[in-house]
């Protein structure tokens, strides 16, 4: 099948859709353009290279020989300035035209700057890009004092480069607990007491009032909501993304918080698709709409997009559990679908480092953390993929053991 095609986003999402289209379509037309200087790394592994646990080599995951081998157009260091989505074209800083049959906008988010005082000081680090990693990891080698800021999964990325690299740090949180809208402070405080032994402490309560830097402008220290000044030679804040949605402007492509998707990956207009942290997409598992910022999940939804790109008839829906892990501590984290919804919960505590909650929407599995035993897992993801109604059975759920023969037969339909 032949055609032309365009992918903005050399991100994992951008990436396996451009894989994907070259094997359904060898002869086809693809670029990828990004802007970004490099072609695609391992973000999953960079924090690890932050921590200085491993050098840079193992990051790359594509050189670009290997788009050169599939004769995919990689165009490194560009920026798309507009797209006209009437006449399927688009055009880049450098004043290149490009034209397409069928369009991918995988352009991912940036991070979310904290509006205080002194907030893009020098020794204020974000962490999404492999330039952010290389900074961070310069700058923690070098620092003896830090705060982290934003209590979600990649806050706790930064609250362990702070351990790795020895820094007195504190990790500054809204509420009582480190991803209060996932889990309770029974499960939190695991992660808590983790954190302490790695000499990062928890202020509950807190967050950032302002930055306080010295006269060359670098960061000195923190002054929280409640007065309290915490001396900090380095800063982590990790508060969210804000989507890239600019090359979209001017265009009737549907946004609400992200790119609106259906299940298939579509957007509003003919011909254009999205996938990755951006999209907010049709879950049919949970039966709405959703967003997921996983690499698996960004992964999948690039090859769902562009098999749907080549389809000539029956599409292919994305539906996919997700799943997020943390190694950091002497335990192993692992949350999987969407723990922060639903109208009901049940958790268990099993040990000092052995916790678990699901969380239930219409009594069904839509999410859940595991911490220490995550042999659970595969179970709890297959009811979740099957929809099945299971929330009266918590006891079964909950016991150390799992096993789904004891759950009562599902009704037939």
């Amino acid at each position: 099948m032949a055609g032309s095609y365009v992918i903005i986003g050399d991100g994992i999402a951008g990436s396996s859709a451009a894989e994907s289209l070259r094997e359904g379509a060898p002869d086809a037309d693809i670029t990828v353009i990004t802007d970004e200087g490099e072609a695609l790394y391992n973000r999953i592994l960079i924090k690890e290279f932050a921590k200085g646990k491993l050098p840079a080599a193992p990051m790359s995951i594509h050189d670009p020989e290997w788009y050169d081998e599939r004769d995919i157009d990689l165009q490194l260091d560009t920026h798309v300035t507009a797209i006209d989505t009437d006449e399927h074209t688009l055009h880049t800083h450098e004043g290149t035209e490009y034209t397409y049959d069928k369009l991918l906008v995988a352009t991912g988010g940036t991070p979310v700057q904290l509006p205080v005082d002194n907030s893009d000081a020098e020794g204020v680090h974000h962490f999404w890009t492999f330039d952010d990693a290389r900074a961070i990891k310069e700058h923690a080698e070098d620092a003896d004092t830090g705060v982290v800021v934003g209590a979600g999964l990649l806050g706790i990325d930064f609250a362990a480069i702070c351990g790795a690299q020895e820094i007195d740090a504190h990790y500054l949180m809204r509420g009582e607990c480190w991803w209060r809208y996932a889990l309770s402070k029974d499960g939190a405080d695991i992660i808590h007491n983790a954190l302490e032994e790695k000499n990062v402490t928890p202020v509950f309560d807190s967050g950032v009032d302002h930055f306080e830097v010295d006269d060359s402008g670098h960061i000195s220290s923190t002054v929280d909501p409640n007065g309290e000044t915490y001396d900090s030679e380095f800063a982590g804040v990790a508060i969210g993304l804000d989507f890239n949605l600019e090359v979209l402007q001017g265009t009737d492509i549907e946004r609400d918080d992200g790119v609106v998707v259906d299940e298939y990956m579509q957007t509003s207009v003919d011909d254009v698709y999205a996938a990755g942290d951006l999209t907010r997409f049709y879950d049919t598992i949970i039966d709405d709409y959703a967003q997921n910022g996983s690499w698996g999940s960004a992964k999948e939804q690039g090859t769902i997009a562009a098999k749907n790109m080549l389809a000539d008839g029956e599409e292919e829906a994305f539906r996919w559990v997700s799943s997020y892990s943390i190694t950091h501590f002497d335990f192993p984290f692992l949350s999987f679908g969407h723990p922060t919804i639903g109208d009901d919960h049940a958790e268990a505590k099993f040990s000092d480092t052995e916790w678990r909650r699901l969380a239930f929407k219409d009594g069904k599995i839509v999410g859940g953390v595991l911490i220490g035993d995550l042999a659970p897992q595969s179970k709890y993801k297959k009811l979740a993929r099957e929809e099945r109604v299971v929330a009266d059975q918590k006891d079964v759920l909950m016991a150390e053991e799992v096993d789904l023969d004891d759950l009562a037969p599902a009704p037939e339909q």
